[in-house]
């Protein structure tokens, strides 16, 4: 939000893509100014790494949050890179597992109006403003996906990568969902609406797992994803 001469408040402002206006065309600059601060500090990351997904609004008390913590911090120590969201919740769960096993701890941070505030845990912090920009550091940055319990922002970024690797746009990468209890439904749900109705094919749903133990996942990243 803006707070304009007057004293009123400008809501508009917050809004990247509805604001853009006749002669705003430099804003291009800061969005190439994004990917270029993006690709410069990810190039020599020097190893693969795994993003994590999640929630921002779940607490340290809760399982997810330990569950997040515990598979960042295996596969740290494993040798692997972790990337997340950089904000609360399951996203500082991951940094945090990540950076107490001395690990890569990269957290790719967004600008919002409101939830997320950038957690302490990342030793390799950035910023972003567009989510556009943001997603395509981590498309090129990771070798795999971990879906923990999550919102619409969590939603959007694991069918971006189904349809990412569905349309071939990348090559196939493993994306596990953590939590059988949260993602059943929606997994049957894609089953008896879009496959059984023919919106996608069968082969379609090896593209993920869901998976409930830690180990399971860890062993299942080091069989896929070679150090």
């Amino acid at each position: 939000m803006r707070v304009t001469k007057a004293g009123v408040v400008d809501e508009r402002a917050q809004y990247s893509l509805d604001n853009f206006q006749v002669g705003d065309s430099w804003r291009l600059f800061r969005i190439m100014s994004e990917f270029v601060d993006g690709f410069d500090n990810l190039a020599s990351i020097g190893r693969p790494a795994v993003s994590i997904f999640g929630s921002a609004r779940i607490a340290p008390e809760d399982k997810y949050y330990k569950l997040a913590d515990k598979i960042a911090y295996d596969l740290a120590m494993a040798g692997y890179g972790i990337i997340t969201g950089g904000g609360p919740g399951i996203m500082a769960a991951a940094n945090k597992g990540a950076a107490v096993a001395e690990g890569l701890s990269i957290g790719l941070n967004i600008n919002l109006p409101f939830e997320q505030e950038p957690n302490p845990f990342a030793n390799v912090p950035l910023n972003f403003k567009y989510f556009f920009v943001r997603k395509v550091m981590f498309i090129k940055y990771s070798m795999a996906f971990i879906g923990m319990p999550g919102g619409f922002g969590t939603m959007d970024e694991l069918f971006e990568s189904l349809t990412l690797i569905q349309t071939r746009r990348v090559k196939a990468f493993p994306v596990i969902l953590v939590g059988s209890d949260f993602w059943g439904g929606l997994v049957d749900w894609i089953k008896e609406k879009m496959m059984d109705e023919g919106y996608i094919s069968e082969d379609d749903m090896l593209y993920f797992q869901v998976m409930d133990d830690p180990k399971e996942v860890v062993q299942y990243i080091k069989r896929t994803v070679v150090l």
